[in-house]
């Protein structure tokens, strides 16, 4: 049986990490887009990695084009994340979430997790499923990844603790990861 810290991933720079490396740390797991409505939340993502990253907290970025909203190089995108939002935390090489190209780590994530829904009450979260479920009406039974900023909290001992969507608020993550810490 696949675990979480089987998997190895290549950071921007292009050099492989084996995610053994994290073990007994808690983990965020996500994948973004830097042209995207949810990127804003960069700034409260790394407020938690300044507050947390001390106590064993980590923060792993995987930049993706799959909602073609990751334009660029990933030294492109690492740029612009540290500069626009002082990002610190890990961020990783594109990945593909689906498809036959899909990174085996979010493949593993997808089919250990489901969809959570969108928060309706957040006005991208009801534009989304109103979006999605013209296009299938049964959009939210699969556990597939369903936007940017898609978030997995993985525990000190590699399980999936809990996935969050992207209309998920920070704040909500933090009481959780701090449960898991």
């Amino acid at each position: 049986m696949t675990k979480f810290y089987d998997f190895t991933v290549k950071k921007q720079d292009g050099t492989e990490v084996s995610l053994s490396e994290f073990k007994g740390k808690v983990l965020l797991v996500m994948n973004t887009a830097t042209d995207c409505g949810f990127t804003p939340q960069y700034d409260d993502l790394q407020a938690l990695y300044n507050e947390l990253s001390g106590e064993g907290f980590d923060i792993l970025d995987f930049p993706s084009n799959q909602f073609e909203q990751a334009q660029g190089t990933d030294q492109e995108i690492f740029s612009f994340c540290r500069g626009r939002f002082g990002i610190s935390f890990p961020q990783y090489s594109k990945v593909e979430l689906e498809g036959e190209n899909a990174s085996p780590l979010f493949k593993w994530l997808v089919e250990n997790t489901e969809f959570g829904g969108f928060d309706l009450n957040d006005e991208i979260g009801a534009w989304l499923d109103e979006e999605f479920r013209k296009a299938d009406p049964e959009y939210d039974k699969k556990s597939s990844i369903k936007w940017n900023f898609t978030k997995f909290l993985i525990g000190k001992d590699g399980e999936i603790l809990k996935r969050f969507e992207p209309t998920t608020p920070v704040s909500v993550i933090k009481e959780e990861v701090k449960k898991a810490l």
